[in-house]
């Protein structure tokens, strides 16, 4: 589960390598974000060169989370970091590659 000043590491290649969560978006009360929810987030380190810079603010998917998530069929995924995509302001992915380890559930969510 993602909260504000949760860190998350950038699952793209946008050159960005660590993101601060700002704001979880769904709503003015909502305080937690999981597998395929939005969130606002600067950019805590980046590499050089890269799309992005250190301090932009940006919005990401997140696609891998330390917290167990329930699937349908009554097994459980979970992945060893909290990780996300940052997205263009159209909402598609602003990298043209990624990671590939996605949880299946993400791409439905955030669509």
């Amino acid at each position: 589960m993602i909260q504000q000043e949760s860190r998350l590491r950038v699952a793209d290649n946008t050159g960005a390598k660590e993101i601060l969560t700002i704001r979880v978006l769904g709503g003015s009360g909502r305080r937690y974000a999981g597998i395929g929810d939005v969130i606002v987030a600067t950019v805590k380190d980046a590499i050089p060169g890269g799309n992005v810079k250190k301090g932009d603010v940006v919005k990401a998917v997140i696609v891998r989370t330390v917290k167990e998530r329930r699937r349908q069929d009554g097994s459980y995924i979970r992945f060893d970091e909290n990780a996300a995509v940052i997205l263009k302001n159209d909402g598609d992915p602003a990298a043209p590659a990624s990671s590939a380890r996605w949880a299946g559930s993400c791409a439905r969510r955030s669509s």
